[in-house]
């Protein structure tokens, strides 16, 4: 497939290197910054373009990769082809914000932590959702190059899902900055603890999350509990 990636991010980086390592051409990148852009485009061996003024009309599929805040202003200044897809990669953005760019539309979501620069890319569930059959079938294929974990998911159900990817990620990983200042402070090892960090999340390919919790208040070990309370004030 012949590919336009609107965005210059984390998302739009590890989607371009995954589209491109599945055989994909990426025709064009767009940043708003032509530096990004250049950076990216000569990554994934593409056109890098400022302007979508300037966007190639030839593409089998259009993906923008942006912040959740600038999709609907890149889609009101957009113009494609008609029957061209076009997607956008968010979870609480609805996929009506597309509806006036194409009669083929939908959502390509990530349901992954994506970071550009990392050493390796993760496995990466993809949430679809589409305007109709024909749009769902062209996501499924695109979705299946990169991934074995393709869903489809509507608007509803993708923020449900990503409420939920906020608590397991973005609360988990504060929650370990906290302990990681925490023995700073204190002066302990925090690297000490990224075994224990791998461990629990390895057992939930085995088992519930409420099964694997343990601790002093699993124990009503309330001695303990009381030390660490100290601790803390």
């Amino acid at each position: 497939m012949n590919v336009v990636l609107i965005g210059t991010g984390n998302t739009a980086t590890v989607l371009g290197v995954k589209l491109k390592a599945a055989g994909h051409t990426l025709l064009q990148v767009f940043g708003r910054r032509i530096k990004a852009a250049e950076a990216l485009s000569n990554l994934l061996q593409s056109e890098a373009i400022e302007n979508l003024d300037q966007i190639n009309t030839q593409a089998d599929v259009y993906i923008i990769a942006v912040s959740d805040n600038a999709i609907e202003e890149i889609a009101l200044q957009l113009q494609l082809p008609k029957k061209a897809v076009v997607v956008h990669t968010a979870a609480a953005v609805s996929i009506n914000v597309l509806k006036n760019l194409s009669t083929l539309y939908g959502v390509f979501y990530p349901l992954q932590t994506l970071k550009k620069g990392s050493a390796s890319l993760p496995e990466i569930p993809i949430l679809i959702e589409a305007n109709n059959k024909q749009t769902e079938d062209f996501l499924t294929s695109m979705a299946l190059s990169i991934t074995q974990k393709v869903v489809y998911a509507n608007g509803e159900q993708r923020l449900k899902l990503h409420l939920a990817a906020v608590l397991c990620n973005n609360f988990a990983n504060h929650l370990y900055a906290l302990a990681e200042q925490y023995c700073t402070v204190e002066g302990v090892d925090f690297s000490l603890l990224k075994p224990l960090i791998a461990e629990t999340a390895l057992q939930l390919e085995s088992m519930p999350a409420a099964a694997a919790q343990t601790g002093p208040a699993m124990r009503h070990d309330t001695a303990t509990i009381e030390k660490h309370l100290d601790l803390l004030s």
